[in-house]
């Protein structure tokens, strides 16, 4: 089945700018937390392996609505986009059920930290990027 990895967040004090709504900067907290979970914690729970030795080579974000202070959390909704060898592109929405406040892109690439370079992802973390993999 194919769905969409759901990250809970709470917008903190510490988020909010001087116009009153979460900072631009912020949101990629906000992306950076549900992708630690989707994929470094949430496998570790459900008695698989993290990914290792993933990182970041580009982001792409659209702010679309002003996000305020609020005493729920918003939920950062990810899916997989694009699946290739040694990397895949990750698409994000911070939303409520009414609104939608951003959307983005990250590509990510699998890393070999010893060697400090790309690697291809195994089969255990394409099988994982499967259950989220969206056209």
């Amino acid at each position: 089945m194919k769905q969409r990895h759901v990250f809970p967040r709470m917008v903190r004090f510490a988020d909010i700018d001087s116009l009153g709504h979460v900072n631009n900067v912020r949101f990629f907290d906000y992306l950076e937390d549900a992708r630690m979970a989707m994929f470094h914690i949430d496998p570790h729970h459900e008695g698989e392996a993290p990914f290792e030795g993933l990182v970041v080579a580009r982001h792409e974000i659209d702010y679309l609505r002003p996000l305020t202070f609020r005493p729920y959390p918003v939920r950062v909704e990810s899916w997989v986009s694009e699946i290739r060898a040694v990397r895949f592109a990750l698409e994000y929405e911070v939303r409520d059920d009414a609104e939608v406040f951003v959307r983005a892109t990250s590509v990510l690439v699998s890393y070999d930290v010893e060697r400090q370079a790309p690697r291809r992802l195994s089969a255990a973390e394409l099988s994982y990027l499967k259950r989220y993999h969206v056209e």
